[in-house]
């Protein structure tokens, strides 16, 4: 389905970079508007005038929020393309539930690292790390979490992996030794051109969380 599509985003966001990789998947050519979070456009408010938060896709003047929405909008709409989604109502149930979970799960254990350095970002570290092994445990021994090709639950892990890096600098927390099977996948989803090309320089993302984050702990004392 053809039309204009504009992305409000965030380079470094785990939630931007989940549409840009859906978008990339199914080859849609997009333009794409780079949002001050500290300075939200009047786009952004008018367009997610609830939440004003990025991601948000506006396609033909109609916008669509939230980051998993926006996929499954996607995998919709543009069904022309290889699916995001299995087509087995069961299999995209299960889907929906582990791609929540990410959300639920492991990004809100990951929001915990921030805490000062102290027992509530050792117990923050210790979640993560179980949420992690958690998402092992579902992988299994499949190349991918819905088997044998790229989708929707991929998808909406993969991101996080672009702060690894950071978190070993920062955190000292060392993911390849705790859960290699996760390093393994992420290796093999970069081999994606859709998901390499949608990740930034470890190194920028570093900078913009330790920056990010004395912000947040000087405003949390």
């Amino acid at each position: 389905m053809a039309g204009k599509v504009v992305l409000l985003d965030f380079w470094p966001s785990l939630f931007g970079m989940r549409v840009r990789i859906a978008l990339a998947e199914k080859g849609i050519k997009y333009e794409s508007k780079e949002e001050d979070l500290s300075n939200k456009s009047p786009l952004l408010l008018e367009m997610n005038p609830i939440i004003k938060q990025i991601p948000v896709l506006i396609h033909n003047g109609k916008p669509v929020c939230e980051s998993l929405i926006i996929v499954q909008y996607i995998d919709e709409v543009w069904n022309d393309k290889p699916p995001l989604l299995p087509s087995d109502p069961y299999q995209r149930a299960q889907a929906r539930f582990w791609a929540d979970f990410v959300d639920k799960k492991v990004y809100v254990a990951s929001r915990k690292i921030w805490r000062p350095k102290g027992k509530e970002q050792e117990a923050g570290k210790k979640e993560f790390l179980e949420t992690l092994k958690t998402m092992e445990g579902e992988l299994g021994d499949k190349p991918y979490f819905g088997g044998e090709t790229f989708g929707y639950v991929d998808l909406s892990l993969i991101p996080f992996y672009s702060w690894f890096y950071a978190y070993k600098v920062l955190d000292n927390i060392n993911i390849e030794a705790e859960c290699p099977k996760i390093i393994a996948w992420a290796k093999r989803c970069m081999q994606k051109e859709a998901v390499a090309k949608t990740f930034h320089d470890p190194k920028k993302v570093l900078e913009f969380v330790a920056q990010t984050r004395k912000k947040y702990v000087s405003r949390n004392h």
